[in-house]
């Protein structure tokens, strides 16, 4: 009898693996041997010099040893966390202003779906057809510098793309602007799902509304915070997409708006493959290490 529930059993196991394997065919074909041949390549010298090929020829950890001297690499590193942070800091904010209020049902907000809605959708635009429109709304000639003149805010043109703050606030503007709906939808999925009990006993017992958000709802919603920090970080350091678009690939200016990932670029678009793999692995731990800090850091008090 055992032996007919177990042999049932282990029937119904083999459509799991079975519906399993589209997924694992994906991951190894497009994930792991990609992964697997940037690294090999790391060690290489792979490049080309103008028709000529160098290489393959192994070298270790010279390509290595060479990013990491290369002073550009750090200027880059620099540009990358300053925006990340110039657009992570509002928009967390933001969220947690709109997450409270959406999930308070005691405010009884009208017309909450269609402004769920609304801040969702530019996560669902192109980022290349987002920096687009921001490109040609804040060019000389467009109509943000038209508005700002006739208002009599500026006399002529400002140059926001020939300006190093211009550009740096223009490029966490909209990432600001493209996450912030989706971060207020994971954090009111975390607020609601705080048991109401215990802000009825907050009231009860005298609390304030400020008291109750930082004393109850903010340590409650950590893990979703921290998920948020982390996934934020992670896209942060592949920031490519809105800088490469709004500064033409240049970084312009200055180098003030060139991230790691279009240092990247042009390691791959120059064919230099040794340097480009070299330069992925290391953005791979950096990330690895970045998003383990965060999380001991934001989780020390609850080991404590």
């Amino acid at each position: 009898m055992k032996s007919a529930k177990r042999g049932k059993v282990v029937s119904y196991n083999k459509w799991g693996y079975i519906f399993l394997i589209p997924f694992v065919v994906v991951y190894l074909i497009f994930q792991f041997v990609p992964l697997v041949t940037t690294i090999a390549n790391s060690f290489y010298e792979n490049y080309r010099s103008g028709l000529t090929q160098i290489g393959p020829n192994f070298i270790g950890f010279d390509n290595y040893a060479a990013i990491l001297k290369n002073p550009d690499l750090w200027i880059y590193a620099k540009n990358t966390l300053i925006m990340w942070v110039m657009g992570f800091i509002p928009q967390i904010l933001v969220s947690l202003l709109l997450a409270s209020w959406f999930s308070n049902p005691s405010l009884r907000l009208k017309g909450q779906g269609f402004f769920k809605t609304v801040i969702y959708l530019p996560n669902l635009i192109m980022a290349s057809a987002f920096a687009m429109l921001f490109f040609t709304l804040f060019s000389e000639g467009g109509p943000v510098n038209s508005i700002l003149m006739q208002l009599g805010i500026i006399q002529e043109p400002f140059k926001f793309f020939a300006n190093v703050w211009g550009t740096r606030s223009l490029v966490a503007f909209m990432n600001f602007v493209m996450w912030f709906g989706n971060t207020t939808i994971l954090l009111m999925a975390g607020m609601m799902g705080i048991d109401t009990s215990l802000f009825e006993a907050a009231q009860v017992d005298g609390a304030t509304s400020k008291q109750i958000f930082f004393r109850i709802t903010l340590p409650l919603l950590k893990p979703i915070l921290v998920y948020v920090m982390i996934t934020s970080l992670i896209g942060g350091l592949q920031m490519f997409d809105v800088p490469q678009i709004l500064t033409n690939g240049s970084g312009e200016p200055m180098r003030s708006s060139m991230t790691l990932i279009m240092y990247l670029n042009k390691h791959l678009f120059s064919k230099n493959y040794g340097m480009a793999g070299a330069l992925s692995v290391l953005l791979f731990i950096v990330t690895g290490i970045l998003s383990l800090i965060v999380f001991k850091m934001t989780n020390a008090n609850k080991e404590d």
